[in-house]
């Protein structure tokens, strides 16, 4: 009796986990734009602590946008998408690889290549909204 009072009245479905809308590549870009300044300001400070501190923001960072291309490509992207667009896999694996390398590295040549990469994604992204 409980579970006839429980039951689903209607059945839903969705393309994505969650209804559309909650998505978006800009948190990965401001992520990494963040890794970026903050290897540009790694470049002017020789203070140890300041180094120490700026290493820590710039790794969590990178690990931040890297969930956020993860969370686009595992939940939002669907395989009609990747029919359209057959590069999107080694696009987010490059835009990944990417982001690790600035994680890594204080050149903000690497920052600026992971922003490259999420551009590409975003405008996949975007073409894929209006559909």
């Amino acid at each position: 009796m409980l579970s006839r009072l429980f039951a689903p009245k209607a059945k839903v479905s969705a393309h994505c986990d969650l209804p559309c809308g909650v998505y978006d590549p800009a948190q990965a870009r401001i992520e990494a734009e963040s890794v970026k300044a903050v290897q540009e300001k790694m470049a002017g400070n020789d203070d140890p602590h300041f180094q120490a501190r700026a290493t820590v923001i710039k790794e969590q960072r990178a690990e931040l946008a890297k969930h956020h291309v993860s969370v686009l490509w595992s939940d939002y992207f669907k395989p009609p998408h990747f029919e359209k667009y057959p590069e999107l896999h080694q696009l987010v694996n490059d835009t990944l690889k990417a982001l690790s390398a600035a994680k890594a590295s204080t050149d903000p040549a690497t920052g600026q290549k992971a922003l490259d990469y999420i551009a590409q994604i975003d405008k996949i992204f975007w073409e894929t909204k209006k559909a």
